[in-house]
């Protein structure tokens, strides 16, 4: 039995999204993936500047006059996200932890896909695959995805990208686009990461809070890992402590972001101070300009 406050949220996360998807998104989302290739619509007779290729020699030899065969685009895709449900995402020093702006986004995403007439489908993950939902249409199987993002529970504490992305071309065999939502702590990713982006079309989204890039000057304070719950005391009044802390942070993302582009992974990044709509409009709108 869900209970009622996880109902009261995923509604909340219905009516805060549609309006987005309906007035800005679901066109932006239409424009930038396409369909996994041509389908047969009809035949008709043959027109003066018709490519000779798509004639149907059948139908032709029967009515004895030439008929070409009518494609169009097939708009079917199957959006899976691919949620990091580590220790780490119940971190958050601005309005809302790096989980729950995980849940908008996907809610974002996943109204939009539906909206399009998409299949949407959902990987839970830490250090291991917790929870797979395979790829459905409609309305009511987006509310149930929303629903085990927010009710889940995990078992495991620490992250395996990695694990997750071969589970993936393993249980998804036809080309889709993935949307893989992390703050990408974590290592060892790199190979199945480059099988995925072969066969799949893969955005990968991380999401920061602002204290994981620059400590604050507040003097003595512990840190904690989530995931390992190694503990660290450091004193923040050091600039030199605090500037190596900020460009190690610094390096580590450059050193992603190399990656994803030598892999040809479109990645977003979204910051838990800052709102995550503009990040995403800017993404959608800089690819729907390279597939003009």
């Amino acid at each position: 039995m869900i209970p009622k406050e996880i109902l009261k949220k995923v509604k909340r996360l219905e009516i805060t999204t549609r309006g987005i998807v309906n007035d800005v998104f679901s066109g932006e989302y239409h424009s930038v993936f396409k369909g996994r290739g041509m389908e047969f619509s009809e035949v008709r007779e043959y027109q003066v500047g018709d490519d000779i290729r798509t004639i149907d020699w059948n139908v032709t030899a029967r009515a004895g006059s030439p008929f070409v065969k009518v494609f169009e685009e097939e708009r079917e895709l199957t959006v899976m996200l691919l949620v990091d449900a580590s220790r780490s995402g119940e971190f958050g020093t601005a309005d809302r932890m790096k989980g729950e702006i995980a849940v908008e986004i996907c809610a974002l995403l996943a109204f939009s896909a539906i909206k399009n007439n998409d299949k949407v489908g959902l990987i839970i993950f830490t250090d291991k695959v917790e929870k797979f939902v395979p790829p459905r249409k409609g309305k009511s199987h987006v509310l149930r995805v929303l629903r085990e993002l927010l009710y889940f529970k995990p078992e495991d504490v620490q992250t395996d990208i990695g694990g997750a992305l071969e589970y993936l071309n393993h249980v998804i065999r036809r080309r889709s686009v993935v949307f893989l939502v992390s703050d990408f702590i974590g290592q060892d990713f790199e190979k199945p990461m480059r099988i995925v982006s072969r066969k799949h079309d893969l955005v990968a989204i991380n999401i920061l809070d602002p204290r994981e890039l620059d400590l604050p000057n507040v003097g003595f304070i512990e840190l904690e890992d989530a995931e390992t719950g190694e503990q660290l005391l450091l004193d923040t009044s050091d600039s030199a402590l605090r500037q190596l802390f900020s460009q190690n942070n610094s390096d580590a993302l450059n050193v992603r972001d190399k990656l994803f582009k030598s892999m040809n992974v479109d990645s977003i990044s979204i910051r838990t101070d800052q709102s995550y709509f503009e990040p995403l409009m800017k993404f959608f709108r800089t690819r729907a300009k390279r597939f003009r």
